[in-house]
């Protein structure tokens, strides 16, 4: 069945993932900063809006996929934002990677006016948006997840409804404490072995077939060892994310003290200039802490 559908916030994510949802057959309507990201919706039959509230004018469901907390504020309490215009009913899908405290009163506020939210980021990057094959974490009420729940098989391959307003972005949260701490273990296992003299691919094969096998170890271990940080995942966008979940540990007092590590080396990966470059390059960081300078053998 067909459904009117918004989509705000065409980046590297938010581009394919409304293609995606144009071409499983719904209307849609679409609003990027920039007109150019909007070209290629257009051409496969969507509408352009010049404002965000044109797209809540038109849409029953609006997803927003932006790149941190005071975007998504923008559009939903920033003037001509989405508020203004919303009724009840219509419901908001936030993708974004934002706080959870944000997102909890975010709902708070859309619900004062009828309208629905769920807090839903993604894990799977560009490759995962483009592929439909993202994993999906939700937070919201369980019926409203049971409405959108249909789209959100159009978009990943792995939907889970963690729990209430917020729950999503903390399992987000949760992914990026894990993905940074297991890019820190390869960073440093790889580079233990050249200090070794062994060769670190070899060691990576020996690896990949025990217990220290991970998604990480193959894909971000083989960018280190090909010196390819193109990214899937920035530096900048991780080092958001990191900062997200210490604000909120700090908030609620909680010790983590591996991801404060990571966060401060990504932090130096931006100081040195490297926050386009694939969060893999927290092994630059490692290798420059032990002796190797920016040269790489």
């Amino acid at each position: 069945m067909s459904m009117k559908l918004g989509f705000i916030g065409l980046g590297i994510m938010g581009r394919p993932m409304a293609l995606n949802l144009r071409q499983a057959g719904h209307a849609l309507w679409v609003h990027g900063r920039r007109p150019v990201t909007m070209k290629v919706l257009v051409e496969a039959g969507a509408q352009a809006c010049h404002t965000v509230a044109d797209v809540a004018v038109n849409a029953d469901i609006i997803f927003i996929m932006v790149s941190d907390t005071p975007d998504v504020e923008n559009i939903i309490h920033g003037e001509g934002g989405l508020l203004q215009r919303l009724r009840p009913g219509q419901v908001v899908v936030d993708m974004s990677t934002i706080s959870p405290a944000a997102t909890r009163r975010l709902a708070q506020a859309l619900e004062a006016q009828g309208v629905e939210m769920l807090d839903a980021p993604v894990s799977g990057g560009e490759i995962g948006a483009i592929n439909a094959a993202l994993s999906i974490m939700v937070g919201g009420k369980e019926n409203t997840f049971r409405r959108v729940n249909p789209l959100f098989d159009v978009l990943g391959k792995k939907v889970v409804h963690v729990g209430d307003h917020g729950a999503g972005q903390v399992a987000k949260a949760c992914n990026q404490i894990v993905a940074g701490l297991t890019i820190e273990a390869v960073s440093e296992a790889l580079t233990f072995a050249r200090r070794n003299g062994v060769d670190p691919a070899r060691v990576r094969e020996a690896l990949m077939g025990g217990f220290a096998g991970s998604k990480i170890l193959e894909i971000h271990g083989q960018r280190m060892l090909d010196n390819d940080f193109k990214p899937g995942f920035t530096v900048k966008l991780h080092q958001k994310d990191l900062r997200i979940v210490m604000e909120d540990a700090h908030t609620l007092g909680v010790g983590l003290p591996g991801a404060a590590l990571v966060a401060q080396h990504l932090n130096a990966l931006m100081g040195s200039g490297d926050g386009e470059l694939d969060s893999a390059a927290i092994v630059k960081v490692i290798e420059r802490m032990s002796g190797f300078g920016s040269a790489r053998t």
